[in-house]
């Protein structure tokens, strides 16, 4: 018996490595399209059956078919509620069936950001925050690990960034280049809130943000060039192309920035000057259907930047190669199967300086040099037990290995050396059942993650000293992260979700033997750090309304972590802020989320969301006075919201309202930030459904934002406005 088709899309592209589900009586059954959109299923079993299709960016189709019938299928957009998500769970899965709370942004949603930055765009998803306020444009890299959930973060994460399931945290230090990945390459963004170790090991305590990029299906191009104020050119280029079973990929971004002072103007000295950046990015990605049962692919992505940090001697600079190459592979009677490859080399500069309190003059206090090499690996089965059970279980390897060469200035010579080298190495396992039947759908999931810190070791010398090689002792640690979540549909309209889980980070080689600094805040390292442990659950609700395409989801949250890694401060003076590394005892986030989508007619939406987060420390016995103080980096409030309207002659205009109430940039809560409401906008207009001029115009009140105080109190973006134009073929479409 065969059972075949042809799978395209709203303007009758053929949609490539979609997935396709048969359940023939008691018999579940998958194949996987080709380039040319086609599938064909032979199987012994006959009788009727029924077809399955959950594509990200298009909504479920669920179709009977008899054997020897050829379909021809055609998918739609998916709507506010129809949306397929695949990070939460590891395999494609409705959004309204998943235990977890996810946002997605599509690339039609990140065009319409008033900023050029994808971190910067992320800002529109409640509760998305960064270790400093500042845009993650012209920001340090040091400083942009992500806070999901109200955890707050340090330089490293305590969310996982992915691309395509493959890890994109700097290896090194936990902190994320958002400008790695070529912006008109990114298909969406999935933001997975709460956390998810049990599938994903560590980093994932807040949630997971997983970048996934776009497959070649057929050949067109697409161009995005633009100015912004500031003297900031950017570009953007796609092409793709198919041919038969060859299917390939290249992107790439230009861009340079003049930036902006960030001292605040009454504090501002002669030394300050512009933080800024200039950096390309390149990626290829070749791909190949075998057999219309599987796919391979080859991908190559490369990152170059620089950057002034906001003084003449204060500068950092980043070339950053990665790559990635993976198989899937779907047998009729064993299952699903992925097979992922992934490393990468990079090599990291910054130069450290010392300012004068009157910001009047500066010397260098330390040179840098990182190299990093990383390789990993992993595995993947997916197995339709029954049509109503599904069985993931997958293994994961990651291998880092670290030079940190340091040279310390004194009156502008050298004065010995500070050399740190050390490998880090994690390998996890993990299993998750997927059950959906009637009106409930339960998730239950485990993983096992063993965490080696090895080969570690200090070269030392002060002044003409002796050179001092110390050996590092080995650690080892072993830790054991469940989750389980059920949905509940009350009707068509009503669900219940809940979920409890476990999750960890581990330390960092950044946090276990580098010296950092950012501004005049200067922060120790400790090889003694363990990993942190997060204990946490969520319940919500999710309300829909399909006749105005309208979705609502409210939830509770709790999560403590216990050992947390935070900058604890050792002393203040005029000129600097001395940290050290350390395990703080116990920090706690609970509050509430609510997020809403809303398309009540054609030519008007509106998104956006709130969250209250009590994140205060819970624990410390070392420093009992900062229980109840609040977690650096977190304000208790947050909300967004965007109102867009389209029309097809006029074009497309939309505000975008950020409000972030008050926080602390100081685990003693001595350095107040105020809150702050941005306003942004954006229009556009289409010509000939080929071309599209846009405008749009960051902070359109100009509105002061404290970004951090290191002491030295430093700002965020200032009103910036931009214009653009975006070219692309007939075929290329920018997902909704």
């Amino acid at each position: 018996m065969h059972y075949s088709g042809h799978v395209v899309g709203p303007t009758r592209q053929p949609v490539a490595g979609a997935t396709i589900q048969l359940a023939v009586g008691n018999h579940s059954l998958q194949a996987v399209t080709d380039a040319k959109g086609d599938f064909d299923v032979a199987t012994r079993y006959e009788g009727p059956s029924t077809l399955s299709i959950r594509v990200p960016g298009f909504a479920p189709l669920l179709q009977h078919m008899l054997p020897n019938q050829r379909l021809q299928l055609k998918l739609a957009p998916a709507t506010n509620i129809q949306r397929v998500v695949v990070t939460a769970s590891r395999t494609a899965l409705a959004l309204n069936d998943s235990a977890n709370t996810v946002r997605v942004l599509s690339q039609r949603a990140l065009q319409r950001s008033a900023t050029i930055s994808v971190g910067d765009r992320l800002r529109q998803v409640t509760g998305v925050a960064y270790f400093r306020r500042s845009s993650t444009l012209v920001a340090n890299p040091t400083s942009q690990g992500v806070s999901l959930r109200g955890l707050g973060s340090t330089a490293a994460s305590r969310t996982l960034v992915l691309t395509n399931g493959i890890p994109i945290n700097d290896p090194f230090g936990g902190w994320i280049y958002w400008d790695q990945v070529p912006s008109l390459a990114i298909e969406d963004i999935e933001i997975v809130r709460g956390g998810v170790s049990d599938l994903y090991g560590s980093s994932a305590i807040g949630g997971v943000i997983d970048m996934r990029e776009r497959e070649p299906r057929q050949t067109a191009y697409a161009i995005d060039a633009g100015y912004a104020e500031e003297n900031t050119p950017h570009v953007s280029v796609l092409g793709t192309t198919a041919a038969g079973p060859w299917s390939g990929l290249a992107a790439g971004d230009f861009l340079r920035t003049d930036g902006y002072i960030e001292v605040a103007p009454d504090v501002r000295g002669p030394v300050d000057t512009a933080a800024n950046v200039h950096y390309e990015n390149a990626e290829v990605d070749i791909r190949r259907t075998i057999h219309e049962r599987g796919a391979a692919y080859l991908r190559g992505n490369l990152l170059n930047e620089a950057r002034g940090n906001g003084t003449p001697l204060q500068t950092n600079g980043t070339r950053l190669w990665r790559y990635a190459g993976g198989l899937d592979w779907t047998s009729e009677s064993a299952g699903v199967f992925a097979v992922r490859l992934f490393g990468g080399q990079e090599h990291y500069r910054q130069s450290f300086s010392a300012v004068t309190a009157s910001q009047s003059s500066e010397f260098l206090t330390r040179l840098q040099q990182v190299s990093t090499q990383q390789i990993g690996g992993s595995i993947q089965w997916t197995k339709n037990l029954r049509p109503w059970i599904t069985l993931i279980a997958g293994s994961d390897v990651n291998d880092i290995r670290a030079t940190d060469d340091e040279t310390p200035i004194s009156g502008n010579k050298p004065n010995g050396v500070s050399d740190t080298s050390a490998r880090q190495r994690g390998i996890g396992e993990y299993v998750e059942g997927l059950l959906q039947r009637g009106k409930w759908t339960v998730s239950i999931s485990v993983r096992f993650d063993d965490f080696l810190n090895l080969d570690a070791r200090q070269i030392v010398q002060t002044g003409t000293g002796p050179v001092l090689n110390v050996p590092i002792a080995n650690r080892n640690e072993t830790l054991l992260n469940p989750k389980l979540g059920a949905v509940r549909r009350i009707n068509r309209y009503v669900g219940l979700t809940a979920s409890a889980y476990r999750a960890f980070r581990a330390a960092t080689l950044n946090e276990l033997y580098r010296r950092g600094q950012v501004g005049e805040e200067i922060t120790l390292a400790n090889p003694q750090l363990q990993s942190e442990r997060a204990t946490g659950w969520e319940t919500g609700t999710e309300l829909a309304i399909p006749s105005r395409n309208t979705v609502v989801r409210a939830s509770y949250f709790w999560t403590e972590v216990n050992r947390p890694i935070t900058a604890l401060t050792l002393s203040v003076t005029p000129s600097e802020v001395l940290n050290q590394r350390e395990n703080l005892g116990q920090i706690r986030s609970r509050g509430v989320s609510i997020d809403y989508e809303s398309g009540p007619w054609p030519w008007l939406s509106v998104t956006g969301g709130y969250q209250y987060a009590n994140a205060t420390v819970t624990q410390f016995a070392q420093e009992p006075y900062l229980v109840g103080k609040w977690i650096p980096q977190v304000a208790h409030n947050m909300a967004t919201m965007h109102v867009r309207t389209t029309n097809r002659r006029i074009g497309v205009a939309e505000l975008q309202g950020t409000l972030n109430g008050r926080q602390y940039d100081d685990d003693r809560n001595a350095f107040l930030l105020n809150g702050y409401f941005q306003l942004d906008g954006y229009i556009a207009h289409t010509f000939k459904s080929r071309f599209e001029l846009y405008g749009a115009m960051s902070n359109m009140l100009n509105r002061s934002i404290d970004a951090g105080r290191t002491p030295i109190l430093t700002l965020g973006s200032p009103r910036i406005a931009s214009i653009g134009v975006r070219i692309h073929s007939k075929g290329h479409e920018t997902p909704r």
